[in-house]
């Protein structure tokens, strides 16, 4: 995972240069490099600001898309046994969960903005982001698990912890 102060290199303007770069269709780049250190600058960053929210806000009442229901109950239904509190990497990426995911997740274009988009994800939800506890995910997998996270009492610990140490 990306380091603070490697994002924080880029700056101001590499920031800005960042934010309009991630509007361009994919098809406008080749293998830029300084493409790979943007996203990773904009799924950290996203991943940042959504740990601080379960630390600060109980998660049970986190409310994340305007589709959450409609999120949570499809992807109940088609992963009901999916343990959401400690993911392995096989859940999301071998080849039989990609044959799983990729239906449950393009039934969600149109409806959850930029749905396919990658983000981070952490593996088990009792621990904060660390490179041995994450993933890369697209918008809406990430989504479906924490919603499902927050709706089952598991990012509670989190909440809970962050809480108990102010």
């Amino acid at each position: 995972m990306a380091s603070h102060e490697g994002l924080a290199a880029l700056g101001v303007e590499g920031a800005s240069a960042a934010a309009h770069a991630l509007s361009l269709p994919a098809e406008a780049y080749g293998n830029d490099p300084r493409l790979e250190v943007m996203w990773a600058m904009k799924a950290y960053n996203h991943a940042e600001v959504y740990f601080n929210l379960i630390s600060s806000v109980d998660p049970k009442f986190l409310k994340l898309t305007k589709v959450d229901d409609q999120i949570y109950s499809s992807f109940r239904e088609t992963f009901k046994d999916l343990d959401v509190k400690r993911l392995k990497e096989e859940d999301l990426k071998s080849d039989k969960a990609k044959q799983t995911w990729r239906p449950f997740c393009n039934q969600f274009e149109g409806i959850v903005e930029d749905f396919n988009y990658g983000t981070l994800l952490r593996l088990d939800c009792e621990k904060d982001y660390s490179e041995d506890n994450t993933i890369f995910a697209t918008r809406v997998q990430f989504f479906a698990v924490e919603i499902a996270r927050n709706r089952e009492g598991h990012n509670d610990t989190v909440f809970t912890s962050k809480r108990a140490k102010s």
